[in-house]
């Protein structure tokens, strides 16, 4: 048996927002929203979710923002810090022979 393998579909975040929205109209139910854009109920009462859980963050005050960016940039120092010194410690140990 052959099975041709089915790639993953991949949704822009806009059109999440746009199917989460009309979750939230409630206007069709989660059947006939999942069969108006082809998905699944599951992914529209997850992607309603996610929306309302991230919902606060468009409030969020502009230091909270700014605060979160800095953590962001320290993290990608520290993580290109990780990779020299990891790649320093291969490079030793492929010269001590181990």
């Amino acid at each position: 048996m052959n099975k041709m393998k089915q790639s993953r579909r991949k949704f822009t975040a806009k059109f999440k927002a746009m199917v989460a929205v009309e979750a939230l109209k409630e206007r069709q139910s989660l059947s006939e929203l999942a069969t108006r854009f082809e998905i699944h109920p599951t992914q529209v009462s997850a992607w309603k979710r996610e929306f309302l859980e991230q919902a606060e963050k468009a409030f969020a005050d502009e230091s909270a923002k700014e605060e979160e960016s800095v953590d962001v940039d320290n993290l990608f120092k520290q993580i290109g810090q990780l990779q020299v010194e990891n790649d320093f410690l291969k490079k030793s140990l492929k010269k001590a022979g181990l």
